[in-house]
């Protein structure tokens, strides 16, 4: 059983930044939030039985290390540099405006609803799919009966397109929210509100 969580809140998610592979860190909002994603994972798994795999950025770890806690997971854990968010290159730290503004030509939205992930010079959806795929066969190789794995929003909507094994750009019309979590089970994903 995979359970899937994106990070809490942010202050770059408050300001409506592209954050990718830049930082920024949680908000109070954002830590309550990974307390209630713990508080809901502990009713259903066992902490003796259970790994948590985060991506290295902050605001995710820092997610994990709140959930590891509350769900009183004692397994140390697994930081896997290819869960990652996507590398949105010189778009990271900058607002939809402040895109508009420095690339009117290209009209590249980094939004879902129908429309691209990639920004100009960053990583494409391609090359984030793969990382991704790697990611989730080592996690579903594990031998713990719960494995929780930590990331964020485009890299978290990719791995339930993997999942449900279809093509990555269908990941653009899902959401990626941080009131609830996702359990990918027998080839069927499920959203559990928190």
């Amino acid at each position: 059983m995979i359970y899937l969580v994106r990070h809490g809140q942010t202050s770059f998610n408050l300001e409506r930044r592209h954050q990718g592979h830049v930082d920024s860190a949680l908000t109070e909002r954002g830590r309550d939030q990974a307390r209630r994603a713990g508080i809901t994972l502990a009713a259903l798994l066992d902490p003796l039985n259970t790994v948590v795999f985060s991506s290295p950025l902050g605001r995710a770890f820092q997610t994990a290390r709140i959930v590891a806690a509350v769900t009183a997971v004692e397994r140390p854990i697994v930081v896997d540099p290819d869960l990652m968010e996507i590398g949105m290159g010189s778009c990271e730290g900058i607002t939809e405006a402040e895109l508009a503004k420095r690339w009117p030509e290209s009209g590249i939205p980094l939004t879902g609803d129908g429309m691209s992930f990639q920004s100009p010079d960053g990583e494409s959806l391609e090359a984030l799919a793969e990382r991704l795929s790697r990611a989730l066969r080592r996690v579903g190789d594990h031998g713990a009966a719960s494995r929780i794995i930590v990331s964020h929003g485009i890299s978290s909507r990719v791995m339930r397109a993997l999942y449900l094994g279809l093509n990555p750009t269908a990941a653009v019309g899902l959401d990626a929210p941080q009131d609830a979590l996702f359990r990918l089970n027998g080839g069927q994903i499920t959203r559990i509100f928190f």
